[in-house]
């Protein structure tokens, strides 16, 4: 008998044990909801990693609680959702647990990272959900002077220094008969320890050294985990609903979101808040080479920018291992001319329009496929609504000619992060808080649409400008270094005697009356 009562209350203390567990994990969820102050509590075990709660026990106890938050409608969890239009979310799939935590963040790219590294730091519960599994392949391989700043800020110049990344100290202009400028040196303006100094990057080794170190600095980060839609309770966004490369579906609640997805723009697309630019209509078509000619000494990482008619242009970015990334951006109308539509078609075609890129690439060899994009310019609408914040190219993107996307996503990486912070000691999540977030944001990239602008205008030229203007080449390296946060007014009235300057978007803030214009789309993207 005593046997028997012994094992009676070990088991009742058992199942005590997890009814409390079960409790708090529930107060937990309802206090980041809402914003409360965090309560330091024990961790109910993970059913996925063999704790006695199951998934199926948890989603069921959560779905059948019947009382309201004030201002919510019956059953908490229940929610409103922006969907993906993928036709392996069926209604059949069954959500196995809800997670909670400070901050969800989609995305694992360099804002998404960058976001989180800072946030982690600043001693937030930082949740990274990422589709891919790192390392991935992805474009965009020259940094800019001003990636300087946020890179220090994350702490990684020390492994940027050390690693086999090419030191890249300038950028070349080359016309099509292949005459090539001299070098313009960051060093003739800044110093030449720090921001005269900037890299070229794979990066798929680039992005997996920034996720990385969000890990370390304490964010968690779950990858091949696919984003399939935003939980939402009236405007405000709580959530998201993602699975993962099992098929189990999992809600992740937490009081802020942000989009960190890349071009793909999850949260822009589903809500038809993305717009093109109204005259940005290029197309890219590119590749990679090994063994093409590079030049030597502090020139072997030099940025080249080679012009073809109709002010189309190549890069030519030479990074380690001996590989050179070649690609042409102009209007679709002049690369598919005549009826050319295969990208390796109009890639070699172009080659032959500069003396000095057919002469560059003819002693390598060609590999991999010929990748084409098009009609890569737009903006949001908005940044963000209650409970959502969109960061780097998820917000816009303008134009791969001065190399302006990696450090945009950088720095917004690390001012969303920043702003999200005071927004959680706060405890105050309104779309009008982060208007500053926006403002700034904005003014960098408008000031860099000006100058993109400019530079595909037939009528300009940065040699003119400066002939004029000499006074005023301080102005046009900062811009194209990524010093984009600063009065340009006079060099604006000064391109305005060569070329029309763009009017400034009206796009980009904080959208206060959510309900109204959140009009879901369906789309076949995921992330």
């Amino acid at each position: 008998m005593s046997s028997a009562k012994g094992s009676w209350n070990y088991e009742v203390k058992n199942n005590m044990a997890s009814v409390t567990g079960r409790i708090e994990e529930r107060i937990r969820c309802e206090e980041q909801r809402r914003g409360w102050p965090r309560r330091e509590v024990e961790p109910t075990p993970d059913p996925s990693e063999g704790g006695e709660r199951s998934s199926r026990d948890r989603a069921t106890s959560e779905r059948t609680r019947t009382s309201s938050p004030p201002g919510r409608g019956p059953g908490w969890v229940q929610h409103d959702a922006v969907k993906s239009n993928d036709p392996s979310s069926t209604p059949s799939e069954q959500t196995n647990a809800i997670n909670c935590c400070d901050v969800l963040i989609i995305g694992g790219g360099p804002a998404g990272s960058a976001a989180a590294t800072v946030l982690a730091g600043h001693g937030h519960k930082v949740l990274l959900l990422e589709r891919e599994k790192f390392p991935r392949y992805h474009i965009g391989e020259s940094l800019l002077p001003f990636t300087f700043q946020p890179l220090q800020r994350l702490g990684l110049i020390e492994k940027m220094r050390k690693s086999a990344f090419i030191k890249k100290y300038s950028v070349q202009f080359v016309s099509p008969s292949g005459k090539a400028s001299q070098p313009f040196y960051f060093f003739t303006r800044y110093d030449r320890d720090t921001v005269a100094q900037t890299w070229q990057v794979l990066r798929s080794e680039f992005d997996v050294m920034l996720l990385d170190n969000a890990r370390e600095k304490g964010a968690s980060v779950k990858e091949e985990t696919t984003v399939k839609e935003l939980m939402k309770e009236g405007g405000r966004v709580v959530g998201v609903r993602a699975q993962d490369k099992g098929g189990k579906i999992t809600e992740y609640r937490a009081p802020i979101t942000l989009d960190c997805s890349g071009r793909e723009a999850f949260s822009a697309v589903r809500h038809n808040w993305r717009v093109g630019d109204p005259e940005l209509h290029k197309v890219a078509v590119w590749t990679y080479y090994k063994g093409a000619k590079r030049d030597e000494g502090i020139d072997a990482g030099t940025t080249t920018v080679a012009f073809v008619p109709e002010k189309g242009w190549f890069w030519y970015i030479p990074l380690h291992d001996d590989i050179v990334s070649v690609g042409v951006v102009a209007e679709g109308k002049y690369l598919t001319r005549d009826g050319v539509k295969e990208p390796e078609q109009i890639f070699k075609r172009e080659i032959e329009q500069n003396l000095w890129i057919k002469e560059y690439v003819s002693c390598g060899t060609q590999f991999g496929p010929f990748y084409i994009t098009g009609e890569f310019s737009f903006h949001s609408r908005y940044c963000g609504v209650e409970g959502l914040l969109l960061v780097g190219d998820a917000y816009c993107f303008l134009d791969p000619v001065f190399s302006s996307g990696v450090m945009l996503a950088l720095k917004s990486g690390a001012m969303a992060g920043d702003a999200v912070h005071e927004a959680l000691l706060a405890r105050d999540f309104s779309p009008e808080r982060f208007a500053d977030y926006a403002t700034k944001l904005r003014e960098g990239i408008e000031n860099m649409r000006k100058l993109v602008y400019a530079f595909y205008n037939p009528n300009f030229s940065f040699r003119e400008l400066t002939d004029k203007h000499p006074d005023l080449a301080g102005d046009v390296t900062d811009c194209l270094s990524g010093d984009v946060n600063k009065d340009f007014s006079r060099l604006w009235t000064a391109i305005e005697e060569f070329a029309d300057v763009p009017k400034p978007l009206p796009y980009g803030q904080p959208l206060a009356n959510a309900k109204a214009q959140m009009q879901p789309a369906q789309v076949p993207l995921n992330r």
